[in-house]
């Protein structure tokens, strides 16, 4: 039984061991407590996409640390706004923004609308027209106006405004109303709208029999609106059903007038439009969220808020588009040069508030909700790289790197087992602690914070596995440098600590500055191998000083090991012991003899 006097020199192992027992129980529990059993994936192993979006800007000090964050703040949001959850959005180098998409049903639309993500405008409508339409064109259904938008107009009571929206930036169904607060005669506004075409934004194509069959043709005969002298030719050379011709052209100045594209995905119809200056910019938009109107007709809409200089501009430019004939009396919602959506507007709306309204699901008004809310951005990108990864590569390399974990971890134990026998055992407890504890903390931060275990992280883990064999290694040692020269086990274990402690923390402390030091000068997934090198690092400290040394110290006054067991890994005559010297003591120097005369 251990004295006072022993248990104050050899510390409490007892408490050590009793508090991470506790912190790993607890750990084990909130994991399995929040459902979270596994550490999240990354692409390389779950499967998904990496999409590289470069920033582009004639002022090349606009691309600096603060705009590229504002960037990757609105991509995250507007990428969990349409529906891809986990999605990892941050920055690479000076100029980059990495955008890594989970493997999912709708990978390649979010693919296409983080691309999308540039700059969104409110422009008015000057003109519109179809394009590839070389055959004689649709006629309309009987009692269709061919100058009316398309949509729903009943008004708002509550000070708000309602219009359409499209299922993404390149599928629009335009021309729904966009009506205000204080909306004079709104039977009539409805009427208005109630039997024009379904999808359309802009007006139905004549039946007219005798309609010229060239594409150029159709378009310029169909052309309803006035354009602008400086765009008369841009806007009629212009053939949106050509990919190539589908570019950005609203240019560096936001007050030119400027031509975009619009699809109709319901009649298969791609429009050109000739737009004014920006009348509001999508950045003075605060709030724009999907809700479904209980109290009438109106089914699924997008409620809108401007700021204070966005509500004046609002009000101005609705004010003027209400007095224009069809099409001037459009607003065209746009993004990236894309026209997403052109309601049209029946009143001045005031207040900063409106309501976008129509005949849309709740998947239309929850895109174009993500489009205001999120689709301007203080910089222009473009994709520079896209990289699939399939689920099952991602599989196979996730195999391969828990293949590699296993035989490093089986080459560890066996080495353990051989050359210390009895010691092994503890070295192969703690290994399993920390394997615990990393993967109980893994599991929680990728719940927590987004931490995604990538291949390098892989990596980084088995190569902790070696960091922690290794502290175990320099405590064995010292211990039988002490056994070697004598001493008994109990005074060999604490006199052996001190030299191995300093050993273990100087060791760990280089670790940890190479892991921090390279988490912080690099990008991408070599961050997840210094991170995961790091977290490990920090827990090879925690199991050796709370669990290695106190386990050993307690096994120390067990017979197995104190009396030098061949099995136990400290048998001093396996380890070439001196044996003690009795009765003897040893002289002083000769100096201190003449000091003692």
């Amino acid at each position: 039984m251990a004295t006072p006097k022993s248990r104050s020199r050899d510390g409490y192992p007892g408490r050590a061991l009793a508090l991470i027992l506790v912190v790993t129980v607890g750990l084990v529990a909130l994991m399995f407590g929040t459902g979270y059993t596994k550490p999240r994936l990354g692409i390389d192993l779950a499967g998904g996409t990496s999409v590289t979006l470069t920033a582009k800007s004639d002022d090349p000090s606009a691309i600096n640390k603060a705009n590229l964050d504002t960037a990757v703040g609105i991509i995250q949001k507007r990428v969990n706004g349409m529906g891809v959850s986990e999605a990892e959005v941050q920055t690479q180098g000076n100029s980059n923004i990495i955008v890594n998409i989970p493997d999912g049903g709708n990978t390649q639309e979010s693919i296409d609308k983080v691309g999308d993500t540039a700059k969104l405008y409110f422009r008015p409508v000057l003109a519109v027209a179809p394009t590839g339409v070389s055959a004689q064109p649709q006629p309309q259904q009987s009692g269709e106006p061919s100058s009316a938008p398309s949509g729903s107009a009943s008004p708002e009571a509550s000070g708000s405004a309602s219009a359409p929206a499209s299922p993404s930036p390149s599928a629009s169904k335009a021309g729904r109303a966009l009506s205000g607060a204080l909306q004079a005669d709104p039977t009539a506004a409805a009427s208005t709208s109630a039997s024009a075409p379904a999808a359309s934004g802009s007006p139905a194509p004549s039946a007219d029999a005798s309609a010229p069959a060239s594409a150029a043709d159709v378009s310029a005969a169909l052309t309803q609106g006035t354009v602008p002298a400086e765009l008369q030719q841009q806007f009629a050379a212009l053939d949106c059903s050509v990919k190539e011709q589908r570019h950005n052209y609203q240019g560096t100045d936001p007050s030119a007038p400027a031509v975009a594209c619009s699809y109709d995905a319901e009649n298969s119809i791609w429009y050109k439009f000739a737009l004014g200056g920006v009348s509001v910019n999508g950045q003075d938009v605060t709030k724009a969220q999907a809700a479904y109107d209980t109290q009438s007709a109106k089914g699924w809409m997008v409620d809108l808020s401007f700021n204070d200089a966005g509500s004046k501009a609002f009000a101005s430019t609705t004010g003027k588009l209400a007095t224009q004939p069809a099409p001037a009396n459009q607003f065209a919602i746009v993004l990236d040069g894309q026209v997403v959506s052109h309601p049209y507007v029946n009143e001045a709306i005031t207040g900063g508030s409106a309501i976008i309204s129509g005949t849309f699901t709740q998947a239309d008004a929850k895109s174009l909700g993500n489009v205001l809310s999120y689709g301007a951005l203080p910089l222009d990108f473009v994709k520079s790289d896209v990289t699939t990864v399939s689920p099952q590569l991602g599989s196979e390399q996730l195999k391969a790197g828990l293949i590699a974990g296993l035989i490093g971890m089986v080459l560890v134990v066996i080495y353990s087992l051989v050359y210390y026998r009895g010691l092994g055992l503890i070295s192969i407890a703690g290994l399993v602690v920390s394997a615990i504890l990393t993967w109980s903390i893994m599991s929680l931060l990728g719940a927590g914070v987004g931490f995604a275990l990538n291949l390098p992280a892989v990596c980084g883990a088995i190569v902790a596995i070696g960091i922690t064999a290794d502290s175990f290694i320099v405590y064995f040692e010292r211990i039988r440098d002490e056994v070697r020269e004598g001493a008994q086990l109990r005074p060999a274990v604490q006199r052996a600590w001190p030299r191995a402690r300093r050993t273990i923390l100087v060791s760990d402390f280089v670790s940890f500055l190479c892991a921090a030091v390279l988490y912080l000068v690099s990008v991408g997934k070599v961050q997840g191998f210094a991170f995961t090198l790091g977290l490990t690092t920090l827990l090879d400290v925690v199991v050796i000083f709370l669990f290695t040394k106190p386990l050993i110290t307690l096994l120390a006054r067990t017979k197995f090991f104190a009396s030098g067991h061949p099995w136990s890994g400290l048998d001093p005559k396996r380890l070439g012991a001196r044996p003690p010297i009795r009765g003897t003591r040893r002289r002083p120097a000769p100096s201190q003899q003449t000091q003692e005369v």
